[in-house]
């Protein structure tokens, strides 16, 4: 039986592989705390590794505290980076496939289109930055490794924006949501069964050697005010949500204006588009029991 290890098992990803770990009863999983598996330390990656002996390792663990990032760059990167080169090492060593998630922030290039896997990287910030120092290192370091980037991620689990939007609306009566940064909110569960759909695919084809990047997201286009009015409207919160521009709420870490990503490449190989970030959100409102799980919006 083949084994995977998930690391960051606090996060709201890996949270999610653990709920939907049932439904892929063909594998051995391992989900790995940050206590068992600290990517900030890289002599334990290496023992810890050596001693599980993976077939896949899922890197679910990541530092993704944005603003937090511009004021401890040396955990960024040690996280980000140098912890991500010790995992790519330490799964050349055991022959593992390495699955590595990156950031739509790593773009940030301006180009007011829907975004391609081949198009310039110009990561502002040192949040960005260490991000994309740990794709160059995954792939350098594994010869197996796949890199999705995802953007606005949300789900029942840990925070994120929209559970950040449902706990607001229980003290506020009007809140501000910056309107002029473009991308698409992206489901947890979307993002497991794509990766496990690669996941067999690399089996099926005969592990062969794999340096690829996948963009990866919901469908559908929103600004963060759009996804904001879509929480209120389908949790049916009464509260006024206003659109304000991004440098009417500054931030510590630079944020890319547009960053729609084009799910091309993926699609190509999924065995069926990703849902719009809609529908994703509805079943997330559900599960979070902000909405009846009869009930049709």
């Amino acid at each position: 039986m083949k084994s995977i290890l998930v690391t960051g098992a606090g996060g709201q990803l890996a949270r999610t592989f653990k709920q939907l770990s049932v439904q892929y009863p063909d594998y051995q999983w391992r989900f790995a705390n940050r206590v068992e598996l600290d990517l900030a330390d890289e002599v334990q990656i290496e023992k810890k590794l050596a001693e599980w002996a993976p077939h896949i390792v899922i890197n679910c663990a990541a530092y993704t505290a944005v603003d937090d990032a511009e004021e401890n760059p040396e955990l960024a990167y040690a996280v980000n980076s140098a912890g991500v080169k010790a995992l790519a090492e330490a799964c050349e060593e055991q022959s593992a496939l390495l699955v590595h998630y990156s950031t739509d922030y790593v773009y940030h290039n301006h180009l007011n289109r829907p975004l391609v896997e081949e198009d310039p990287c110009q990561p502002k910030g040192v949040y960005a930055c260490s991000k994309w120092a740990g794709e160059q290192q995954a792939l350098r370091f594994c010869s197996r490794t796949v890199v999705l980037r995802t953007s606005w991620v949300f789900s029942p689990y840990g925070k994120n924006f929209v559970k950040t939007m449902l706990r607001l609306t229980e003290k506020m009566e009007r809140l501000t949501v910056v309107d002029d940064q473009i991308g698409s909110p992206t489901a947890t569960d979307v993002i497991v069964r794509a990766t496990m759909e690669l996941v067999e695919r690399y089996f099926d084809s005969g592990k062969k050697d794999l340096s690829e990047i996948y963009n990866l997201s919901n469908t559908g286009v929103a600004s963060w005010y759009d996804f904001a009015c879509a929480v209120m409207e389908l949790a049916e919160r009464r509260v006024k949500v206003v659109p304000i521009p991004g440098k009417d709420f500054p931030q510590a870490a630079p944020r890319p204006h547009y960053s729609l990503m084009s799910m091309e490449k993926i699609n190509r190989i999924l065995k069926e588009e990703t849902p719009h970030w809609r529908t994703s959100l509805e079943k997330c409102l559900k599960e979070l029991g902000e909405i009846s799980k009869t009930q049709t919006n």
